[in-house]
């Protein structure tokens, strides 16, 4: 016989523990009314389940004073995973009688019952295995696959609706012992659950019709108050079609008197008609008349209009020639300046390079006299040292005719003491020894000759390259001489440039007040043409008297219209007569105006 892990024995238990007592509480809650209370008994053991099944595998955590092994820890944790979850936590930490976080836990899970999310919390709980971790060993129920099968059990008590009280109640001193008397199965279980299941039927059919019965009142409601709603409107027609069938009869009244009215007016119209057609056909005769000269008068201000708006564009595309130049020569007198500023940085330049250049002149000029007086010293030298060469030269001379001589000597005196030819090679050793050392100074003296030739060929090449520079500099120079003369050229173009300004801007100014001249000219031909044209004159049957006389209009006394105040007067009040240039006929004035007065087509 294989031997079974013990955590997995507690688990199965505790999981098969977990499906009795939900399963007899739904089935209790269900014969019972659904709402449950705090003192009901499957109620107290379903806590009891729970806390056994959330205790299992609990780490032991190190107090101050003892060990501490609660269920508290992993249920506060639910707050900050589901946020809905915070309002009750709130609410236990605030509960005053509660001392112990077992209580705490007790009062949590009683609250989440009332809430019915308690499978949705612990759901969130044990989906963070990470943080679980924490609380629990790996072996618990929390952390293992019964946990998720007790959540889904958990699920099914949202049909149940608890009233519980945890306010009065003391959670901290309970003691949590499962009563398995509870779940044991007898035969009167059997014939309990039989009636339970009976009762269940009839509650559910009972809540069935109590349901039905409010939908069909709810129903009967609105009908009653559709038809109330349907009566009023009723009314509401029959007193709106009173009020209409008697505004008809007042219409048909109305119509009737309209009628009458209406014949009455155009008989008056009719006659009215024929009284005025003679007077617009005198009036039309004399219209014709004034007719011309106001056509003429109209052609002569169109023609002037005509030509003070061509001499207006030909002054405006000149303005523009003369705008556009004017930016022109404002551009090149920037560029010129732009150019002037330039000249003037490389002109100091130049300047600063010249003060160079002249410093270093001096420098290589005094250069060049130390370097010739060091030529002069090292002349003499070589003279010297010639001369010591002629010297040795001279000696060197001498010491061969000695030796000539000795030799000679020697020959004559080769029969001579021995002690004689003895000294006399000593002699010899010694004049050897001499010649030998005047060899050397020779050759010294020939490198030194050398190495002074060397130095003055080096200091002839500096001597040549100062020479050089010295030439560019002057080419420099004649350079920036010339540039000074290119640079006052250019003031004196530019002073005649912005002599050629002035002169044009004053060409602009004399431009601008003509143009504003002709402008204001244009501006006046416009409102005499819009006094022409656009004058506004009272009808001819608003205006039956004269605005002097207050005399009566008629075919002897005609209506003259004031084109610039509007008023109406006769031929006999407005008598003043003024000739015009471009009218041969002279023209009526004003009195009160002195506009021209225009005689008007009707009586």
């Amino acid at each position: 016989m294989a031997v079974k892990d013990p955590t997995a024995v507690e688990r199965a238990n505790l999981l098969n523990m977990a499906k009795l007592s939900i399963k007899g509480l739904i089935e209790s809650a269900l014969s019972f009314g659904r709402t449950l209370d705090s003192d009901y008994p499957p109620l107290q053991q379903f806590f009891v389940v729970m806390e056994h099944c959330l205790k299992h595998g609990l780490k032991v955590r190190k107090s101050f004073l003892s060990y501490n092994k609660t269920i508290w820890g992993p249920l506060e944790l639910v707050e900050k995973l589901y946020p809905e979850a915070e309002e009750i936590a709130a609410s236990v930490r605030d509960l005053p009688g509660l001392k112990t976080p077992l209580g705490r836990a007790r009062a949590w899970l009683r609250l989440a019952l009332m809430q019915k999310k308690m499978a949705d919390y612990l759901r969130c709980l044990i989906i963070q295995r990470d943080l679980l971790s924490e609380f629990y060993e790996y072996h618990a129920l929390m952390m293992e696959e019964e946990g998720a099968v007790i959540v889904g059990l958990l699920v099914g008590l949202n049909v149940i609706d608890a009233n519980l009280c945890v306010k009065g109640e003391d959670l901290d001193s309970q003691v949590g012992v499962i009563d398995f008397s509870m779940y044991l199965k007898s035969d009167d279980d059997i014939g309990g659950k039989e009636r339970n299941v009976q009762i269940a039927a009839i509650l559910d059919q009972k809540n069935y019709v109590e349901e039905l019965n409010r939908q069909l009142n709810s129903t009967v409601n609105s009908l009653h108050a559709r038809v109330d709603s349907l009566e009023k409107s009723n009314t509401k027609l029959i007193e709106e079609l009173a009020i209409a069938k008697n505004n008809i009869i007042k219409l048909q009244e109305e119509n009737h008197q309209l009628r009458s009215e209406n014949t009455l007016i155009l008989m008056k119209t009719q006659h009215h008609l024929e009284v005025t057609k003679v007077d617009v056909e005198a009036e039309l005769q004399t219209y014709k008349h004034s007719r011309q000269g106001l056509d003429e008068m109209y052609n002569e201000a169109r023609r002037q209009l005509r030509e003070e708006s061509q001499l207006r564009q030909d002054m405006e595309n000149e303005l523009m020639v003369q705008v556009s130049m004017k930016h022109e020569i404002e551009l090149a007198m920037k560029l010129l300046e732009k150019d002037i500023h330039e000249k003037q940085d490389t002109l100091i330049g130049l300047r600063q390079q010249l003060d160079e250049v002249k410093a270093i002149n001096m420098e290589m000029y005094q250069k060049l006299q130390v370097t010739e007086d060091a030529m002069k010293e090292k002349n003499e030298i070589i003279s010297r040292l010639e001369d010591k060469t002629n010297q040795i030269n001279a000696t060197m001379k001498q010491l061969e005719q000695r030796l000539q001589q000795a030799e000679k000597a020697q020959m004559e005196a080769e029969n001579e003491d021995e002690k004689l030819q003895e000294e006399y090679v000593n002699k010899s050793e010694r004049l050897q020894n001499e010649f030998s050392q005047k060899e050397k100074q020779l050759l010294q003296l020939e490198t030194d000759l050398k190495i002074e030739k060397e130095w003055r060929q080096t200091l002839e090449d500096d001597l040549q390259k100062e020479k050089e520079t010295i030439s560019q500099l002057r080419i420099e120079t004649q350079e920036i001489i010339n540039l000074k003369k290119e640079f006052l050229k250019l003031q004196e173009k530019n002073k005649q440039l912005k002599r050629i300004c002035q002169d044009q801007e004053a060409a602009l100014q004399e431009l601008a007040s003509k143009l504003s001249e002709s402008k204001l000219k244009i501006e006046d031909i416009k409102e005499a043409n819009k006094a022409l044209q656009g004058q506004v004159w009272l009808k001819d049957k608003e205006a039956t008297h004269c605005k002097l006389c207050e005399k009566e209009f008629s075919l002897s006394k005609r209506k003259h219209h004031c084109r610039n105040c509007g008023e109406i007067f006769c031929n006999a009040c407005s008598d003043n007569e003024l000739p015009l240039p471009s009218s041969p006929k002279p023209v009526r004035v004003c009195d009160s105006c002195h506009a021209i007065l225009i005689q008007s087509v009707g009586a």
